[in-house]
């Protein structure tokens, strides 16, 4: 089976494809999701998504069947906290995560409860509108601790070559009390760092992506950086592989720069 490049996808704000006037600030955004499911069309058999909006004291996966929703925002329009995204889920997919996880020596857990949160669904419902791709959802760990979760996706390496489409959810900026022009020039010295060590040489990324607290602006644009481990799990899944920008835009939600990042080659055209 072909094997898949793994992707971190910055999620945008809160359910912005169903808000107007936020849709169309995100059509840059939009565009780019769109283009990533065309790309992989044919050869996906299921997507596991590292969601920014879960964390566990131990990586922990989500195993139903037929997963609810989880609205994590709040302050928008009524309509936005009925929606549905109703992908099916994939319980023997949950427990190889699981597993390999455990063979890693990485403690992990599965959650039949756990429903869809809008890091998951917000992107996939504009990459797959019609929900007919099954969805896994694995949660971060609570101390954020970077090489564990490079060590996760390292772990989950080999599902690559089964026809699952590991995807990190996050933000490449987020700091919500930095917004407008106080976040343009924190945010692009960030992003223009993160291009630097995720595009430059693989040998050197992650020992790099393990000190980002370093870099220019690094705490201005994440004070907490649970929207930035996702890129951590599919950096270590991405076994060396190198990694291109496939999309970056600036003045994102006021001003924020903001990037994907594709790690691997692209699958054959089927």
């Amino acid at each position: 089976m072909t094997k898949l490049p793994t992707w971190f996808l910055s999620h945008g704000g809160g359910p912005w494809p169903w808000v107007p006037g936020l849709d169309e600030a995100h059509a840059g955004l939009r565009a780019a999701l769109v283009r990533t499911s065309r790309q992989v069309a044919g050869s996906v058999r299921a997507v596991l998504v590292v969601t920014a909006h879960w964390e566990e004291q131990v990586f922990t996966v989500g195993s139903g069947a037929r997963p609810g929703m989880i609205y994590d925002y709040g302050g928008f329009p009524p309509h936005t906290y009925q929606l549905r995204y109703d992908a099916p889920g994939m319980p023997d997919l949950a427990e190889r995560v699981a597993d390999l996880l455990e063979g890693e020596g990485l403690r992990a857990r599965l959650d039949p409860d756990r429903g869809y949160d809008h890091g998951t669904f917000v992107p996939l419902a504009v990459m797959w509108p019609e929900a007919d791709v099954p969805v896994v959802q694995m949660s971060l760990r609570t101390d954020l601790d970077p090489e564990a979760h490079l060590q996760a996706g390292r772990a989950l390496a080999p599902l690559r070559e089964e026809g699952i489409l590991i995807l990190g959810s996050g933000l490449s900026t987020h700091n919500l009390s930095l917004r407008g022009a106080a976040g343009r020039v924190p945010s692009k010295q960030f992003d223009g760092w993160l291009q630097e060590v995720v595009t430059g040489p693989p040998d050197r990324r992650d020992e790099r992506l393990c000190n980002w607290h370093d870099a220019p602006s690094a705490r201005a644009s994440h004070p907490r950086e649970d929207h930035l481990l996702p890129l951590m799990v599919v950096t270590g899944a991405a076994a060396g592989d190198p990694a291109t920008c496939d999309y970056t835009e600036d003045d994102v939600l006021g001003g924020w720069t903001v990037s994907n990042f594709r790690f691997g080659d692209l699958p054959s055209p089927h």
